[in-house]
Protein backbone atom coordinates (compact mmCIF):
# COMPACT_ATOMS: atom_id res chain seq x y z
CA UNK A 1 0.00 0.00 0.00
CA UNK A 2 1.57 3.27 -1.24
CA UNK A 3 0.24 6.29 1.17
CA UNK A 4 0.77 8.78 -2.02
CA UNK A 5 -1.61 9.83 -4.30
CA UNK A 6 -0.66 10.02 -8.20
CA UNK A 7 -0.40 12.97 -10.07
CA UNK A 8 -3.79 12.05 -12.17
CA UNK A 9 -5.59 11.03 -8.90
CA UNK A 10 -4.97 14.54 -8.01
CA UNK A 11 -5.82 15.51 -11.21
CA UNK A 12 -8.93 13.32 -10.90
CA UNK A 13 -10.16 14.87 -6.98
CA UNK A 14 -9.83 18.45 -8.81
CA UNK A 15 -12.16 17.63 -11.58
CA UNK A 16 -14.47 16.15 -9.28
CA UNK A 17 -14.59 19.08 -6.44
CA UNK A 18 -15.24 21.49 -9.48
CA UNK A 19 -18.32 19.61 -10.92
CA UNK A 20 -19.45 19.07 -7.62
CA UNK A 21 -19.43 23.14 -7.23
CA UNK A 22 -20.87 23.65 -10.33
CA UNK A 23 -23.87 21.16 -10.17
CA UNK A 24 -25.19 20.63 -6.59
CA UNK A 25 -28.64 21.19 -5.76
CA UNK A 26 -29.09 24.59 -4.53
CA UNK A 27 -31.57 23.81 -1.97
CA UNK A 28 -30.83 20.37 0.12
CA UNK A 29 -33.25 17.79 -1.05
CA UNK A 30 -36.32 16.76 0.94
CA UNK A 31 -35.74 12.95 2.54
CA UNK A 32 -35.58 10.04 0.92
CA UNK A 33 -37.68 8.53 2.56
CA UNK A 34 -40.82 10.73 1.22
CA UNK A 35 -42.72 10.53 -2.11
CA UNK A 36 -41.43 13.94 -2.92
CA UNK A 37 -37.65 13.53 -1.45
CA UNK A 38 -37.39 10.14 -3.94
CA UNK A 39 -38.23 11.56 -6.58
CA UNK A 40 -35.70 14.71 -6.52
CA UNK A 41 -32.81 12.35 -5.19
CA UNK A 42 -34.12 10.37 -8.49
CA UNK A 43 -33.38 13.45 -10.63
CA UNK A 44 -30.06 13.63 -8.77
CA UNK A 45 -28.55 10.16 -9.81
CA UNK A 46 -29.44 11.06 -13.53
CA UNK A 47 -27.63 14.40 -12.91
CA UNK A 48 -24.87 12.14 -11.68
CA UNK A 49 -25.29 9.96 -14.31
CA UNK A 50 -25.35 12.64 -17.33
CA UNK A 51 -21.94 13.99 -15.69
CA UNK A 52 -20.46 11.11 -15.73
CA UNK A 53 -19.84 10.68 -12.00
CA UNK A 54 -23.09 7.85 -10.86
CA UNK A 55 -20.67 5.07 -11.14
CA UNK A 56 -16.87 6.03 -11.65
CA UNK A 57 -15.69 2.52 -11.25
CA UNK A 58 -17.96 0.76 -13.74
CA UNK A 59 -17.21 -0.15 -17.01
CA UNK A 60 -17.58 2.65 -19.92
CA UNK A 61 -20.33 0.58 -21.38
CA UNK A 62 -22.75 0.24 -18.64
CA UNK A 63 -22.53 4.26 -17.66
CA UNK A 64 -19.18 4.35 -15.82
CA UNK A 65 -15.76 5.45 -16.40
CA UNK A 66 -13.80 2.84 -16.02
CA UNK A 67 -11.59 4.05 -12.79
CA UNK A 68 -9.89 2.07 -10.10
CA UNK A 69 -11.12 1.48 -6.46
CA UNK A 70 -8.81 4.43 -5.17
CA UNK A 71 -10.37 7.09 -7.65
CA UNK A 72 -13.66 5.97 -6.24
CA UNK A 73 -12.29 6.61 -2.63
CA UNK A 74 -11.44 9.97 -3.33
CA UNK A 75 -15.08 10.44 -5.33
CA UNK A 76 -16.55 9.86 -2.01
CA UNK A 77 -14.36 11.60 0.18
CA UNK A 78 -15.03 14.90 -2.64
CA UNK A 79 -19.16 13.76 -2.66
CA UNK A 80 -19.52 13.44 1.17
CA UNK A 81 -17.14 16.95 2.20
CA UNK A 82 -19.25 18.43 -0.70
CA UNK A 83 -22.15 17.99 1.29
CA UNK A 84 -23.74 16.10 -1.84
CA UNK A 85 -26.61 14.48 -1.13
CA UNK A 86 -27.66 10.67 0.43
CA UNK A 87 -27.59 8.16 -2.71
CA UNK A 88 -31.12 6.91 -3.41
CA UNK A 89 -29.32 3.83 -5.34
CA UNK A 90 -27.28 2.67 -2.83
CA UNK A 91 -28.70 -0.75 -2.85
CA UNK A 92 -27.88 -1.41 -6.60
CA UNK A 93 -24.87 0.68 -7.34
CA UNK A 94 -22.97 -0.66 -4.68
CA UNK A 95 -24.17 -3.93 -3.77
CA UNK A 96 -26.29 -5.35 -6.43
CA UNK A 97 -24.07 -3.90 -9.23
CA UNK A 98 -20.61 -5.55 -8.03
CA UNK A 99 -22.65 -8.95 -7.60
CA UNK A 100 -23.96 -8.61 -11.38
CA UNK A 101 -20.49 -7.92 -12.50
CA UNK A 102 -19.09 -10.94 -10.35
CA UNK A 103 -22.02 -13.77 -11.22
CA UNK A 104 -24.52 -11.68 -13.75
CA UNK A 105 -24.28 -13.35 -17.92
CA UNK A 106 -24.37 -10.38 -20.23
CA UNK A 107 -27.72 -10.00 -21.07
CA UNK A 108 -28.15 -9.37 -17.45
CA UNK A 109 -25.48 -6.84 -17.16
CA UNK A 110 -26.37 -4.67 -20.42
CA UNK A 111 -30.41 -5.02 -19.38
CA UNK A 112 -30.11 -4.04 -15.55
CA UNK A 113 -27.13 -2.05 -15.25
CA UNK A 114 -27.35 1.15 -17.52
CA UNK A 115 -30.72 1.83 -16.27
CA UNK A 116 -29.39 1.33 -12.94
CA UNK A 117 -26.33 3.98 -13.62
CA UNK A 118 -29.09 6.65 -14.78
CA UNK A 119 -31.26 6.13 -12.16
CA UNK A 120 -34.16 5.33 -14.14
CA UNK A 121 -34.14 1.75 -12.22
CA UNK A 122 -33.78 2.09 -8.20
CA UNK A 123 -33.14 -1.17 -6.07
CA UNK A 124 -34.44 -2.20 -3.24
CA UNK A 125 -33.05 -5.35 -1.38
CA UNK A 126 -35.25 -8.54 -0.25
CA UNK A 127 -33.29 -10.37 2.36
CA UNK A 128 -35.22 -9.97 5.29
CA UNK A 129 -38.51 -12.28 6.34
CA UNK A 130 -40.24 -12.34 9.42
CA UNK A 131 -38.30 -15.05 11.50
CA UNK A 132 -35.26 -14.84 9.36
CA UNK A 133 -33.23 -11.68 9.99
CA UNK A 134 -29.59 -11.59 10.37
CA UNK A 135 -30.00 -15.09 9.59
CA UNK A 136 -30.80 -15.82 6.08
CA UNK A 137 -30.68 -18.88 5.92
CA UNK A 138 -33.57 -19.56 7.89
CA UNK A 139 -35.86 -17.86 4.63
CA UNK A 140 -38.39 -19.65 4.18
CA UNK A 141 -40.15 -17.42 0.97
CA UNK A 142 -40.31 -19.81 -2.02
CA UNK A 143 -39.01 -19.46 -5.56
CA UNK A 144 -41.59 -22.88 -7.00
CA UNK A 145 -40.45 -23.44 -11.17
CA UNK A 146 -43.02 -23.92 -13.38
CA UNK A 147 -42.15 -23.75 -16.61
CA UNK A 148 -39.75 -20.88 -18.09
CA UNK A 149 -40.99 -18.76 -14.63
CA UNK A 150 -40.60 -19.03 -11.12
CA UNK A 151 -43.77 -18.71 -8.80
CA UNK A 152 -43.46 -16.69 -5.86
CA UNK A 153 -45.52 -16.56 -2.57
CA UNK A 154 -44.80 -15.48 1.19
CA UNK A 155 -43.12 -12.60 2.28
CA UNK A 156 -40.12 -9.77 2.73
CA UNK A 157 -39.57 -7.45 5.40
CA UNK A 158 -37.67 -4.22 6.83
CA UNK A 159 -36.96 -3.27 2.76
CA UNK A 160 -35.30 -0.11 2.70
CA UNK A 161 -37.62 2.25 0.65
CA UNK A 162 -39.44 -0.31 -1.41
CA UNK A 163 -42.24 1.58 -1.00
CA UNK A 164 -40.81 3.70 -3.74
CA UNK A 165 -38.15 1.61 -5.72
CA UNK A 166 -38.67 -0.25 -9.06
CA UNK A 167 -37.03 -3.28 -8.79
CA UNK A 168 -36.09 -5.98 -6.15
CA UNK A 169 -33.30 -8.54 -5.91
CA UNK A 170 -33.71 -11.11 -3.01
CA UNK A 171 -33.26 -14.47 -1.93
CA UNK A 172 -36.02 -17.27 -2.36
CA UNK A 173 -36.21 -20.95 -1.95
CA UNK A 174 -36.49 -22.85 -4.55
CA UNK A 175 -36.08 -25.83 -3.09
CA UNK A 176 -37.30 -26.28 0.33
CA UNK A 177 -36.00 -30.02 0.89
CA UNK A 178 -32.32 -29.13 0.75
CA UNK A 179 -30.59 -28.04 3.81
CA UNK A 180 -30.62 -24.40 5.39
CA UNK A 181 -27.76 -22.84 3.77
CA UNK A 182 -28.78 -24.57 -0.11
CA UNK A 183 -31.78 -24.73 -2.31
CA UNK A 184 -31.55 -20.91 -2.64
CA UNK A 185 -31.52 -18.60 -5.45
CA UNK A 186 -31.08 -14.96 -6.30
CA UNK A 187 -33.77 -13.59 -8.07
CA UNK A 188 -34.32 -9.77 -9.62
CA UNK A 189 -38.14 -9.01 -10.06
CA UNK A 190 -39.85 -6.01 -10.87
CA UNK A 191 -41.95 -4.43 -8.13
CA UNK A 192 -45.27 -3.71 -9.95
CA UNK A 193 -46.07 -7.47 -10.89
CA UNK A 194 -49.67 -8.52 -10.23
CA UNK A 195 -49.76 -10.46 -6.93
CA UNK A 196 -47.02 -7.71 -5.19
CA UNK A 197 -48.67 -5.71 -2.40
CA UNK A 198 -46.26 -3.45 -0.56
CA UNK A 199 -47.46 -1.80 3.13
CA UNK A 200 -44.72 0.62 4.29
CA UNK A 201 -43.40 0.46 7.88
CA UNK A 202 -42.86 3.87 9.43
CA UNK A 203 -38.88 4.82 10.92
CA UNK A 204 -38.27 6.42 14.41
CA UNK A 205 -39.05 9.67 12.19
CA UNK A 206 -42.34 8.69 10.96
CA UNK A 207 -41.20 8.68 7.64
CA UNK A 208 -42.25 5.35 5.78
CA UNK A 209 -37.93 4.42 4.59
CA UNK A 210 -38.91 0.46 5.09
CA UNK A 211 -41.51 -1.86 3.76
CA UNK A 212 -42.96 -5.26 4.13
CA UNK A 213 -43.86 -6.89 0.68
CA UNK A 214 -46.31 -9.88 0.34
CA UNK A 215 -46.02 -12.25 -2.76
CA UNK A 216 -49.32 -14.20 -3.92
CA UNK A 217 -48.83 -16.30 -6.81
CA UNK A 218 -46.31 -13.77 -8.64
CA UNK A 219 -45.24 -15.17 -11.72
CA UNK A 220 -41.21 -14.07 -12.50
CA UNK A 221 -39.30 -15.19 -15.61
CA UNK A 222 -36.16 -17.76 -14.64
CA UNK A 223 -33.93 -15.73 -16.54
CA UNK A 224 -34.21 -13.22 -13.55
CA UNK A 225 -32.38 -15.68 -11.78
CA UNK A 226 -28.67 -14.52 -11.04
CA UNK A 227 -26.09 -17.45 -11.01
CA UNK A 228 -27.59 -20.89 -11.08
CA UNK A 229 -30.35 -22.24 -9.53
CA UNK A 230 -30.14 -23.25 -5.42
CA UNK A 231 -26.57 -21.27 -5.87
CA UNK A 232 -28.24 -18.21 -4.49
CA UNK A 233 -26.26 -18.26 -0.82
CA UNK A 234 -23.37 -17.83 -2.00
CA UNK A 235 -24.20 -15.43 -4.12
CA UNK A 236 -25.74 -13.49 -1.48
CA UNK A 237 -22.79 -13.78 0.74
CA UNK A 238 -20.66 -12.28 -2.01
CA UNK A 239 -23.18 -8.90 -1.86
CA UNK A 240 -23.10 -9.18 2.03
CA UNK A 241 -19.40 -8.79 1.43
CA UNK A 242 -19.41 -5.82 -0.69
CA UNK A 243 -22.05 -4.48 1.74
CA UNK A 244 -20.37 -4.52 4.99
CA UNK A 245 -16.59 -4.22 3.61
CA UNK A 246 -16.17 -2.00 0.88
CA UNK A 247 -18.91 -0.61 -0.80
CA UNK A 248 -21.72 0.21 1.42
CA UNK A 249 -20.43 3.14 3.65
CA UNK A 250 -16.99 4.79 2.20
CA UNK A 251 -15.04 6.45 5.06
CA UNK A 252 -15.60 9.71 3.05
CA UNK A 253 -18.94 10.12 4.53
CA UNK A 254 -17.57 9.07 8.65
CA UNK A 255 -14.70 11.63 7.69
CA UNK A 256 -16.97 14.72 6.99
CA UNK A 257 -19.38 13.75 9.92
CA UNK A 258 -16.05 13.81 12.08
CA UNK A 259 -15.29 17.55 10.77
CA UNK A 260 -18.63 18.65 11.39
CA UNK A 261 -18.68 17.42 15.12
CA UNK A 262 -14.88 19.13 15.87
CA UNK A 263 -16.82 22.04 14.37
CA UNK A 264 -19.88 21.78 16.12
CA UNK A 265 -17.95 20.74 19.72
CA UNK A 266 -15.39 24.38 18.74
CA UNK A 267 -18.62 26.14 18.08
CA UNK A 268 -20.26 25.42 21.33
CA UNK A 269 -16.71 24.92 23.77
CA UNK A 270 -17.87 26.50 27.22
CA UNK A 271 -20.79 24.62 27.43
CA UNK A 272 -18.99 20.89 26.08
CA UNK A 273 -15.80 21.54 28.27
CA UNK A 274 -18.09 21.21 31.19
CA UNK A 275 -18.37 17.43 30.81
CA UNK A 276 -14.85 16.40 30.36
CA UNK A 277 -15.61 13.81 28.66
CA UNK A 278 -16.67 15.09 25.82
CA UNK A 279 -13.69 16.80 24.46
CA UNK A 280 -12.15 13.27 24.12
CA UNK A 281 -14.79 11.51 22.18
CA UNK A 282 -14.55 14.41 20.09
CA UNK A 283 -11.02 13.55 19.85
CA UNK A 284 -11.60 9.90 19.65
CA UNK A 285 -14.33 10.08 16.89
CA UNK A 286 -12.02 12.23 14.71
CA UNK A 287 -9.19 9.85 15.15
CA UNK A 288 -11.10 7.19 14.64
CA UNK A 289 -12.56 8.04 11.12
CA UNK A 290 -9.44 8.68 9.76
CA UNK A 291 -8.13 5.24 11.15
CA UNK A 292 -11.52 3.93 9.16
CA UNK A 293 -9.93 5.71 6.19
CA UNK A 294 -6.85 4.30 6.12
CA UNK A 295 -7.74 0.60 6.64
CA UNK A 296 -10.34 1.15 3.47
CA UNK A 297 -7.50 2.05 1.75
CA UNK A 298 -5.53 -0.76 2.71
CA UNK A 299 -8.75 -2.73 1.41
CA UNK A 300 -8.97 -0.97 -1.84
CA UNK A 301 -5.28 -2.07 -2.27
CA UNK A 302 -5.45 -5.26 -1.57
CA UNK A 303 -8.24 -6.07 -3.88
CA UNK A 304 -6.49 -3.82 -6.68
CA UNK A 305 -3.80 -6.58 -6.29
CA UNK A 306 -6.73 -9.30 -6.90
CA UNK A 307 -6.63 -9.99 -3.91
CA UNK A 308 -11.12 -10.55 -2.00
CA UNK A 309 -12.57 -9.64 0.77
CA UNK A 310 -13.01 -12.09 3.77
CA UNK A 311 -14.47 -12.72 6.95
CA UNK A 312 -12.73 -9.01 7.81
CA UNK A 313 -15.41 -7.42 6.35
CA UNK A 314 -17.56 -8.27 9.42
CA UNK A 315 -15.05 -6.18 11.44
CA UNK A 316 -15.79 -3.30 8.92
CA UNK A 317 -19.15 -3.34 9.56
CA UNK A 318 -19.21 -3.55 12.98
CA UNK A 319 -16.23 -0.83 13.13
CA UNK A 320 -18.39 1.81 11.07
CA UNK A 321 -21.43 0.93 12.59
CA UNK A 322 -20.69 1.92 16.63
CA UNK A 323 -18.43 4.64 14.92
CA UNK A 324 -21.40 6.78 13.68
CA UNK A 325 -23.46 6.17 16.81
CA UNK A 326 -20.84 7.24 18.99
CA UNK A 327 -19.98 10.06 16.23
CA UNK A 328 -23.79 11.23 16.83
CA UNK A 329 -24.60 10.71 20.22
CA UNK A 330 -21.06 12.89 20.98
CA UNK A 331 -22.90 15.66 19.27
CA UNK A 332 -26.18 15.08 21.24
CA UNK A 333 -24.28 15.74 24.00
CA UNK A 334 -22.81 18.61 22.85
CA UNK A 335 -26.18 20.12 21.75
CA UNK A 336 -28.28 19.22 25.30
CA UNK A 337 -31.80 19.74 24.61
CA UNK A 338 -31.66 21.61 21.62
CA UNK A 339 -30.53 18.04 19.83
CA UNK A 340 -33.94 17.37 20.15
CA UNK A 341 -35.11 19.79 17.60
CA UNK A 342 -35.93 18.35 14.08
CA UNK A 343 -34.54 19.74 11.21
CA UNK A 344 -37.53 21.31 9.67
CA UNK A 345 -37.94 23.63 13.28
CA UNK A 346 -37.59 27.04 12.81
CA UNK A 347 -35.43 27.15 15.51
CA UNK A 348 -32.97 24.84 14.16
CA UNK A 349 -30.73 26.99 12.69
CA UNK A 350 -28.78 23.91 11.20
CA UNK A 351 -28.15 21.85 13.58
CA UNK A 352 -31.38 19.48 12.86
CA UNK A 353 -29.25 17.38 11.21
CA UNK A 354 -27.91 15.45 14.26
CA UNK A 355 -30.83 14.33 15.11
CA UNK A 356 -31.75 13.25 11.88
CA UNK A 357 -28.23 11.29 11.70
CA UNK A 358 -28.71 10.54 15.51
CA UNK A 359 -31.59 8.22 14.54
CA UNK A 360 -30.60 6.48 11.70
CA UNK A 361 -27.42 5.18 13.32
CA UNK A 362 -29.67 3.33 15.66
CA UNK A 363 -30.05 1.43 12.95
CA UNK A 364 -26.84 0.61 11.98
CA UNK A 365 -25.54 -2.11 14.56
CA UNK A 366 -28.72 -4.07 12.81
CA UNK A 367 -28.77 -3.41 9.45
CA UNK A 368 -26.61 -5.45 6.61
CA UNK A 369 -26.17 -8.27 9.27
CA UNK A 370 -26.60 -7.50 13.05
CA UNK A 371 -23.34 -6.58 15.18
CA UNK A 372 -23.92 -10.17 17.15
CA UNK A 373 -24.18 -11.94 13.75
CA UNK A 374 -20.68 -10.50 12.88
CA UNK A 375 -19.27 -11.05 16.11
CA UNK A 376 -20.22 -14.49 15.68
CA UNK A 377 -18.69 -15.08 12.18
CA UNK A 378 -15.19 -12.91 13.62
CA UNK A 379 -15.31 -15.57 16.14
CA UNK A 380 -15.93 -18.59 14.20
CA UNK A 381 -14.01 -17.38 11.25
CA UNK A 382 -11.16 -15.75 11.83
CA UNK A 383 -10.88 -16.53 15.56
CA UNK A 384 -11.10 -20.09 15.03
CA UNK A 385 -13.45 -20.24 18.01
CA UNK A 386 -15.60 -23.28 18.64
CA UNK A 387 -19.82 -22.85 18.48
CA UNK A 388 -21.51 -22.69 21.66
Amino acid sequence: MRLEYTQSQRVFRKEVRAWLADNLPAKPLQSLDTAEGFEQHREWEKTLFDGGWSAVTWPKEYGGRGLGLIDWLIFEEEYWGAGAPMRVNQNGIFLLAPTLMEYGTDEQKARFLPRMASGEDIWAQGWSEPGAGSDMAALRCKAERDGDDYIINGQKTWSTRAVYADWLFGLFRTDPSAPRHQGMSFVLLPLDLPGISIRPIRQLNGQPGFAEIFFDNVRVPAGNRLGDEGAGWRIAMATAGFERGLMLRSPGRFQQTAKALVNLYKANQERADRDPGIRDAVIRGYVAAEAYALSTYRTASKLVKGGRIGAEASTNKIFWSELDLKLHETAMQILGARGELLPHAPEAAGIGQWLDGFLFAQAGPIYAGTNEIQRNIIAERVLDLPRS
